[in-house]
């Protein structure tokens, strides 16, 4: 990967989530219960989180190319894939029948976020 890949990575995760965050704001809180829209709201605020620190990894890669600091930023793009992915799909079963596969997804994304979170620390200890 180049030395902008990440930070390339977090603007498409950062424009995707703005896209995602007004579609919710604007469309879906016609069409779902306000309890669908806060659990809609908690997949961008995790989507959020998740692509500023994989911007941030991006940025401390440049002064410190630290390997598990980029597994970190791996890490956060899958927990947002499938955590804050999941969230989505389970916001709108109120109006598209998805069946009952997603509730395990979620949990599984919340690890990598997890996973990512020990790297970057892990990574602080790391002589380049």
């Amino acid at each position: 990967m180049t030395d902008y890949s990440f930070i390339r990575l977090a603007a498409i995760f950062g424009a995707l989530a703005v896209i995602l965050g007004a579609f919710g704001a604007h469309s879906l809180e016609r069409l779902i219960s306000p309890d669908a829209l806060d659990t809609f709201e908690t997949g961008i605020r995790y989507h959020f989180y998740h692509t500023i620190m994989i911007a941030l990894v991006g940025v401390l890669l440049h002064s410190r190319p630290i390997k598990i600091w980029r597994t970190a930023a791996w890490l956060f793009a899958v927990g947002i894939l499938l955590f804050s992915g999941s969230i989505y799909l389970l916001s709108i079963r109120e109006i598209v029948d998805l069946g009952s596969w997603l509730g395990p997804i979620t949990p599984i994304g919340g690890t990598f976020f997890i996973a990512g979170w020990v790297c970057l620390l892990v990574g602080t200890f790391k002589k380049t």
